[in-house]
């Protein structure tokens, strides 16, 4: 869609060889090294015998400057991302990105030296904590931090570990990215041959026509051959160095990290994915039905994204504009009014390009406290949904500025930084399934609304169970592209079952999600499960309390933050350790279903 929007960040820097931007890195490195002298005179001194009303104006001292310099960071880094996301050939834009992570190490070690520290003066926290109040305001930080401590390697090993991953784990993560997004595949599309960036080839597996759907997947799976190697190679390096650092850091297994990063436990896990294990059932009889729907016995891959009912409609970027502003409204003028910034503002990157990144994702900038969306928009209703997620993403970081959070106030554990992306996708299709007396444009709404949650809770199973073998598997040898296809495609057949043909599967699956390849977010696939039941059932409670609701949830999106998953869902009377819940949002999908095979 050549008429898609950029993004426009000069409000932020006016480039990346400007002076203002040369300015606040070198701000950055001051702000870090008057920091690491602090830490040195003055906190590194002071212990348990320190008197708590001392310690308490040291950790509110450490906390503003903290605060400080992570809000720089927080509007650098998007910044370079910017470029380095939308074109990957960008020699400059790499430049900065490396040479910014050279130069954020020291605080990196900082800041493991400061939760370290904590840890050595907990049991005064309490006391000093309440003598303070930017300390007081960060309680709930501040006793993470001293929770997460025993996990931690010494001072010069977690030191060691930062400076060896920008060569080690990091690195292999910017070589996925570089790989996937340069390679290209010469296309026949309209009857005309087209070299097509692999986003824009993985988004015809929505084309109504099935010739281009399987033409496309043949061409996706043998461009991903030709690669294979050199990302099993990345997925080895990103994959060995966490197993080395979990088992040196103590945990009991790979999960253990992404459970405390999640802010769940394993209870809740265990609860959700039991009720997501006994769905697939249900979602079965949705694959079998649009099966029979398109006049066949069985779904093959290309046929999973298929579009169903009126398919003659393809969205202009403006018709998607109104169409989510529109459905927005009837949430909340607020959301409406975020959304309005962000398109008139050009906060979204929308068009599909060479050297662009797959996928989607949405970072907020802290110095000017907006945010910035990418996507590869292609017309269809799916990524309008992508735009709506996309921008949930946006009125929850919105959320947090508005009600002036700090950025330690702020880190959202990846569980609920799902839950408002998911709403407004729920926000957006229900509007639509409320409002339309058309069948065929019903059915085409309620299939891109299932197929999205079939891609949440069976999908994201497969993936769920494909991470945890390659994890398990990664502690005795490192394996080859051909394990990797085979343990994507066991995992997908335990999901999908006989819900889709077993020899027409997707075993490349692995090569282009990049949540699989950073080093810090292992298991970034369970947390969209929970975004999207945390959402549904939230969204029940917002049919039954109308605009009374809204505020509360603004609230609860304003402080992620600071409690756990478990804390905040009681805020609205949720139990997430009980598996009644979770079958509960399921239930509410399984109507859906119901619905998807009447018509």
């Amino acid at each position: 869609m050549s008429t898609a929007p950029h993004w426009d960040l000069t409000n932020v820097y006016p480039s990346l060889e400007s002076k203002e931007y040369k300015a606040a890195v070198e701000d950055y490195k001051k702000q870090v090294a008057a920091l690491e002298k602090f830490f040195a005179s003055k906190l590194s001194k002071a212990g348990a015998k320190t008197p708590a009303a001392e310690l308490a104006a040291l950790i509110g001292d450490a906390i503003n400057r903290i605060n400080k310099i992570q809000t720089l960071a927080g509007t650098i880094v998007p910044f370079i991302y910017s470029y380095v996301t939308t074109d990957s050939r960008d020699k400059t834009a790499m430049r900065a990105m490396s040479e910014f992570e050279q130069a954020s190490l020291p605080m990196d070690k900082l800041f493991t030296r400061f939760r370290s520290w904590l840890g050595k003066v907990g049991p005064k926290l309490d006391k000093a904590v309440a003598k303070n109040k930017v300390a007081e305001a960060h309680a709930f930080m501040i006793k993470e931090s001293v929770e997460q401590s025993k996990y931690q390697m010494s001072d010069e090993l977690e030191g060691l570990a930062s400076e060896l991953s920008l060569s080690g784990g990091n690195a292999f993560e910017k070589l996925q990215g570089t790989v996937t997004s340069q390679l290209s595949v010469d296309f026949e599309l309209d009857g005309k041959t087209q070299k097509l960036p692999m986003p824009a080839l993985i988004n015809l597996r929505s084309h109504p026509d099935e010739s281009v759907r399987r033409r496309a997947y043949e061409a996706e799976n043998k461009a991903w051959e030709s690669v294979k190697e050199t990302l099993a190679a990345c997925m080895n390096g990103v994959k060995g160095q966490a197993n080395t650092l979990n088992k040196r850091r103590g945990r009991k297994d790979a999960v253990h990290s992404a459970l405390d990063s999640a802010r769940i436990d394993r209870k809740t896990l265990e609860a959700m994915l039991g009720a997501m294990h006994d769905s697939f059932p249900m979602f079965r009889r949705y694959f079998k039905a649009k099966a029979k729907k398109l006049g066949k016995e069985q779904l093959a891959w290309w046929d999973v994204f298929a579009p169903l009912g009126k398919t003659d409609k393809v969205y202009s970027f403006e018709e998607a504009r109104d169409f989510v502003l529109d459905n927005f409204g009837k949430f909340s003028p607020d959301l409406k009014a975020f959304a309005k910034r962000a398109f008139d503002n050009n906060w979204i990157d929308a068009e599909q390009r060479d050297g662009k990144r797959g996928g989607a994702f949405c970072m907020g900038i802290s110095g000017v406290k907006e945010s910035r969306v990418l996507c590869n928009f292609d017309g269809s209703f799916d990524t309008v949904s992508t735009i709506a997620h996309e921008l949930g993403h946006g009125f929850h970081n919105d959320c947090a500025f508005k009600a002036g959070k700090t950025e330690l106030q702020q880190l959202t554990p990846m569980t609920l930084a799902e839950t408002a992306s998911t709403m407004c996708e729920t926000i957006v299709t229900e509007a639509v399934l409320s409002s339309t007396k058309d069948p065929q444009e019903e059915l085409a709404v309620l299939e891109a609304q299932i197929q999205g949650a079939a891609q949440i809770v069976v999908d994201i199973y497969s993936r769920y169970l494909f991470e945890k073998e390659v994890f398990e598997r990664r502690e005795q040898a490192e394996l080859s592209a051909d394990d990797f296809n085979e343990i994507m495609e066991r995992a997908q057949r335990a999901t999908y079952g006989d819900g889709l043909d077993e020899k027409y599967l997707q075993k490349f699956m692995w090569t282009w999600k990049p949540h699989y390849y950073s080093p810090s977010l292992s298991f970034y696939n369970f947390p969209y499960a929970f975004g999207l039941l945390f959402a549904t059932g939230l969204y029940a409670i917002y049919q039954q309390r109308g605009a009374a609701f809204v505020e509360d949830y603004k609230k609860l999106l304003a402080s992620t933050g600071e409690e756990s998953a478990a804390k905040l869902a009681k805020r609205f009377g949720i139990d997430i350790r009980q598996r009644k819940f979770w079958e509960d949002s399921i239930a509410i999908i399984g109507k859906r279903i119901d619905r998807f095979c009447e018509i």
